[in-house]
């Protein structure tokens, strides 16, 4: 979830939004790394958006803070759109890491996940302002996949684990390490249907705000 302004004087259009992370695994490294990882790929797209016939330039702008503090009532009652929470754990049950639904701005992440610049935290984000898998997930001859093909998806052999196996053997699937998000990642926002008022704001994405409790095996 974010909140989107448009900037008239320079053609900008900035998604804000924050990073809250909680849990045993959180701390102000992974926070920081988390923000880094989402707005190097969400603005390595050098995205464009057009709204109203002006074009503007598309960046995001996030930032990652450790809330060792929060309790579930922060969480409840918070009516900031820009501010997003994420447990931050080394086990999550099925050995995923997942947001509470498509626009939404809560969630619970595997540490292991998260890390080696996985794209992981980046496509979450993507779930969290409104985008879903894409529906085709076999694009050979499509190229480099964009940031919301999920794991499991069918790509050239360039972009799989292994690029020597077979499609559907063992490593003959997408690398979530070759993902990027490609301007119809941007284009799916449809940002020119969001609701900006008077001074230039507009949310994007939605509250599912829930506090989530540790997982165990």
């Amino acid at each position: 979830m974010g909140e989107a302004e448009i900037l008239k004087y320079n053609n900008q259009l900035i998604i804000h939004a924050v990073i809250f992370i909680y849990g045993d695994a959180a701390n102000d490294e992974i926070a920081t790394f988390i923000a880094a990882d989402i707005a190097h790929y969400w603005n390595e797209a050098n995205g464009k958006a057009k709204i109203k016939n002006e074009m503007y330039a598309v960046q995001f702008n996030i930032e990652g803070i450790w809330s060792k503090a929060l309790i579930p009532e922060m969480i409840y009652e918070n009516t900031n759109p820009r501010n997003n929470y994420f447990r931050i754990e080394e086990y999550a049950s099925g050995n995923i890491s997942f947001v509470d639904g498509i626009n939404s701005n809560t969630g619970y992440f595997k540490l292991d996940n998260l890390l080696n610049k996985s794209t992981t935290a980046a496509h979450e984000f993507g779930h969290t302002i409104g985008l879903d898998h894409p529906e085709d997930l076999d694009i050979r001859g499509k190229g480099t996949p964009g940031i919301m093909y999920p794991r499991g998806t069918i790509v050239d052999k360039a972009f799989q684990y292994d690029p020597a196996a077979e499609a559907h053997a063992i490593g003959g699937t997408m690398s979530p390490f070759t993902r990027k998000v490609l301007q119809q990642d941007i284009d799916n926002l449809k940002l020119h249907k969001l609701d900006f008022d008077a001074g230039g704001l507009a949310v994007i994405g939605g509250f599912t705000s829930l506090w989530h409790p540790k997982q165990v095996p």
